[in-house]
């Protein structure tokens, strides 16, 4: 269970935390975090992951591993029901 992984090239601006729609990412030690049971890749409501688009660091946010798209609408639904 993986979606979004935030890289350690992470400079903790904290643009990303609020953007997400499913509140799955935090302030970690040293790096922000993405919790894989909130993250959805923003499938279900956004068309692109809002936290890849948002960040000022090219290639720090990535999926890793990249979930089947009908896994990621379950959890959307899920988390939102």
């Amino acid at each position: 269970l993986m979606a979004m992984k935030i890289q350690d090239t992470c400079i903790n601006c904290g643009s990303c935390e609020p953007e997400c729609p499913n509140h799955g990412i935090s302030a970690g030690d040293p790096t922000f975090v993405v919790d894989p049971t909130h993250c959805t890749e923003c499938v279900g409501a956004f068309d692109a992951p809002k936290c890849i688009e948002i960040c000022p660091i090219e290639g720090c946010i990535v999926a890793e591993p990249a979930e089947p798209h009908d896994v990621l609408e379950a959890r959307y639904a899920q988390l939102h029901a």
